[in-house]
């Protein structure tokens, strides 16, 4: 990585944790049940899929690991008891959800201008289906080993949650990347490697 793909990844970062609090903070949809924070809106992936458009598979993982920090801490931490297990197990399952995605949007060739909308639509989507099944291996296993017990009550609330956003932030991606404009701001302000990677 060169010094413009490090601080890409830094200020996407910083965008999905900005996000993250706002609508963390701003969004509950249940409330703390067994040491769980419940569950709120999280919308820290539209920065994760921006980082996966215009960086790829690698700035992708790194960016959604990144911003979900905070809301590893938020679950971990300040609204419930899951400590460590959430602070690193809830980012690893957003790395996951970048890494398929710029690996998807690099295949469909995105910033080069060949994807269509709806394409990116459908990989967006597709992308978080490892994040979803990791979600349901967290609270059913994962926890059960640090927890005692696992936290099963908490499937229903967060999955169908989870991909309610991941549709709308879906669709969000489809609306920009069918924008040349965005697609060339991105390449202007990030980095010029772009237009290469992009044909390759």
């Amino acid at each position: 990585m060169d010094a413009k793909q490090i601080s890409f990844i830094a200020v996407m970062s910083s965008l999905g944790i900005v996000i993250s609090i706002i609508t963390l903070n701003l969004g509950p949809i249940s409330l703390a049940v067994g040491g769980q924070a419940g569950s709120a809106l999280d919308l820290s992936h539209i920065a994760t899929f921006v980082a996966a458009i215009f960086g790829g598979p690698i700035v992708g993982a790194a960016v959604g690991f990144l911003g979900g920090i905070y809301a590893g801490a938020y679950f971990g931490y300040v609204r419930g008891t899951l400590g460590l297990l959430s602070l690193i197990g809830l980012p690893i399952g957003k790395a996951m959800t970048g890494l398929l995605a710029g690996f998807l949007y690099k295949k469909l060739k995105v910033v080069g201008g060949s994807g269509h909308s709806v394409l990116v639509v459908g990989s967006t989507l597709l992308s978080y289906v490892p994040e979803s099944v990791y979600t349901v291996i967290y609270f059913l296993y994962l926890v059960a080993l640090v927890n005692g017990s696992a936290m099963t009550f908490m499937i229903p609330i967060v999955i169908p949650k989870a991909w309610v956003e991941v549709v709308a932030m879906g669709l969000m991606m489809g609306v920009l990347t069918g924008n040349s404009g965005f697609r060339d701001f991105g390449r202007r302000l990030f980095y010029s490697k772009l237009d290469k990677s992009a044909k390759n």
